[in-house]
């Protein structure tokens, strides 16, 4: 067995999120939300931006650039008509990554740790490379560490550094005194109005406050749920005996055993069913991840056309 192969797919090593990066440069960049510009004239902006979108027509003004007359509607309306742009500006990414004890555990692939790391990586380079300013939260059941938002590769680095740093390299060695519910309620002390937020987790720890919890820091932001799954949560095999690590050693059980699929499927659905109730009332986006599948892999089939996600 490759050791080093297993280490990469349990530990969450600086090193491998840094080439990380090679991978983002192959995804189209995340959108920025745009902010208003005057109009699109001769003189170029002070502020930087990404390029410029139709925004509205209205009467022309003195002063206004002819190039940006809209000819149709002039003729339409038998009055000068001008275009407005708006200029696409640069906003805070914020990066909430759960390196909780629910997900020390995978069936293939690799941990959810790890893949949430690779995640919070990628999109971290990707925020970066559009000239995004990057920060992140991250927890771990034990600690909760912040980072707020700055625009430089060095901010990203001490990010992954964090990330690589706050996993729990056992089950024993975690708790469950900082919780999903604590990374949200603090991102919204941190986070700046206007903000891209990713909530990297399993979401396995949820409560009856994170919907409310989830639905503020959307209010004044756009919130997405990327949520990491292991194939055997949402389905057991058929037959077979099994064991997962547990805090006081391995758990087996039989897979065969009807009650005990039976049971199974009943809280699979039921969570299921809570978890999409609690997306639905915050109005937040969520998407699935698994475990099994290169997180680069994932992120391109969800960013949709120019990046956007959502």
């Amino acid at each position: 067995m490759d050791v080093r192969a297993s280490d990469a797919t349990t530990r969450i090593n600086l090193q491998a999120l840094i080439r990380l990066q090679a991978d983002a440069r192959a995804l189209k960049l995340p959108s920025a939300r745009p902010a208003r510009a005057r109009q699109a004239g001769l003189q170029r902006s002070a502020q930087r931006g990404r390029g410029m979108a139709f925004a509205e027509v209205r009467l022309y003004q003195p002063g206004d650039d002819i190039r940006s007359i809209d000819w149709r509607v002039t003729a339409r309306r038998q009055a000068p008509h001008t275009k407005l742009y708006e200029e696409e500006r640069e906003r805070p990414v914020l990066l909430i990554c759960d390196l909780g004890p629910t997900l020390f555990f995978a069936s293939t692939g690799a941990f959810k740790q790890v893949r949430c790391a690779q995640l919070a990586a990628i999109l971290a380079w990707l925020a970066l490379m559009a000239g995004d300013q990057v920060g992140g939260i991250v927890f771990n059941g034990s600690t909760l560490n912040v980072q707020r938002p700055a625009r430089r590769k060095k901010s990203v680095l001490r990010l992954l550094d964090t990330l690589a740093s706050q996993q729990h390299t056992s089950i024993e060695s975690a708790s469950s005194e900082t919780t999903l519910d604590t990374a949200l309620a603090e991102a919204r002390r941190v986070a700046h109005t206007g903000s891209r937020i990713f909530v990297i987790s399993d979401f396995l720890g949820i409560s009856d406050n994170t919907p409310s919890l989830l639905a503020a820091l959307a209010r004044h932001n756009s919130v997405s749920a990327l949520r990491v799954v292991d194939p055997l949560e949402l389905e057991l095999p058929q037959s077979g005996r099994f064991a997962v690590a547990g805090t006081e050693g391995p758990v087996w059980f039989d897979a065969s055993n009807s009650r005990f699929q039976q049971a199974w499927r009943e809280k699979i659905t039921h969570h299921e069913a809570r978890l999409e109730e609690c997306f639905r009332l915050s109005g937040v986006w969520a998407s699935k991840v698994s475990t099994h599948e290169s997180p680069a892999v994932s992120l391109k089939s969800i960013l949709g056309p120019g990046g956007r996600i959502g």
